[in-house]
């Protein structure tokens, strides 16, 4: 009775082994998708939608007007030195931004 017991447990721990290495396999590879994800989650400035800015954190009304107001821009730092954006928003929002060159 005893072995069968024992038996049934060995049996029971092993079979969540194989669970247990494939979680362990997709946190590994997580950080590759994550990074190619956060590449295309930025914005563009130069192409958004007043929907799409007011989506960002800190840009209301006022600030994604102001924004496609000034286009094109060649470099998004160009949101402070053209006094769209005062600096401490644009510091909360650059990692969110981008500024991609608009093609004629």
């Amino acid at each position: 009775m005893r072995i069968l017991r024992n038996l049934f447990l060995a049996a029971a721990l092993f079979s969540t082994f194989p669970l247990a290495m494939t979680a362990q396999k997709a946190s590994t590879t997580k950080p590759a998708s994550t990074a190619a994800a956060a590449m295309t989650d930025k914005v563009d400035i130069n192409t958004a939608t007043a929907d799409q800015l007011k989506a960002i954190p800190g840009i209301g009304d006022a600030y994604s007007k102001r924004i496609i107001d000034g286009r094109p821009y060649t470099a998004k730092n160009q949101l402070v030195s053209r006094g769209v954006l005062p600096q401490g928003v644009y510091d909360k929002i650059k990692d969110q931004i981008i500024a991609n060159k608009v093609k004629k």
